[in-house]
């Protein structure tokens, strides 16, 4: 069963959403364009990762990166939800990776074929644990960062989203519907970078949650 934990529960998981080029950095570092409408995607629950596994890099992608993001757990589903009240349901907030074979994407790319390979293996949505949203009085105004072997490679600051968090959860229902227990990866800020076999990454949602993984 794909799930996560939030406090002292563990909470199944349905979908997991993921939002690209939601900060103008990012985007500009990978050369594509800023879209007019939040960018979606999806991982399937086998791709799902907590800290009690190492991540293990595809066989079939030499360049693997990181994308650290602020993940939103979805506590209350329901379709055409108001922006005004999307944030009413949320259940909680962690600190996750969007793993992504960049070269695999890329041929991906020029082909106009899916990402689901390049964003979809096993272990490409590392998830910490998550705190209630009770204790997040407003997302947009949350910061977190990615150590890589101690040294910084990301540093987020959720108010430099092109698309809130409110916004994504108001437009993932209305196209789609939200579920119980659905996950979105909110986007990740410039700094995206290879990883290797024996790297540490720590993760931390300031003030709220840190998580740690390395690379086997």
């Amino acid at each position: 069963m794909a799930s996560v934990k939030l406090g002292l529960h563990t909470v199944r998981i349905g979908n997991i959403f993921c939002i690209g080029r939601n900060y103008a950095a990012h985007a500009a570092e990978l050369g594509n364009p800023v879209e007019d409408e939040p960018l979606v995607f999806l991982k399937p629950t086998s791709a799902l990762l907590d800290e009690s596994e190492p991540i293990r890099l595809p066989d079939y992608s030499s360049d693997v990166h990181h994308e650290c993001e602020l993940v939103v757990l979805i506590g209350k589903g329901g379709d055409d939800i108001a922006p005004e009240q999307a944030l009413g349901h949320v259940a909680g907030y962690g600190i996750g990776l969007d793993l992504t074979a960049r070269d695999v994407q890329g041929e991906a790319k020029r082909k106009g074929q899916p990402w689901t390979k390049a964003k979809g293996f096993r272990g490409a949505a590392c998830v910490s644990a998550l705190v209630p949203a009770a204790r997040v009085a407003d997302p947009q105004q949350l910061r977190f960062d990615l150590r890589v072997n101690g040294q910084l490679r990301q540093n987020g600051d959720a108010g430099l989203m092109l698309f809130t968090v409110a916004r994504q959860i108001s437009h993932l229902s209305r196209l789609y519907g939200l579920s119980d227990g659905d996950l979105i990866f909110t986007g990740t800020p410039e700094g995206v970078a290879r990883i290797v076999s024996g790297d540490e990454l720590e993760l931390s949602l300031h003030g709220q949650v840190s998580a740690h993984w390395k690379v086997a």
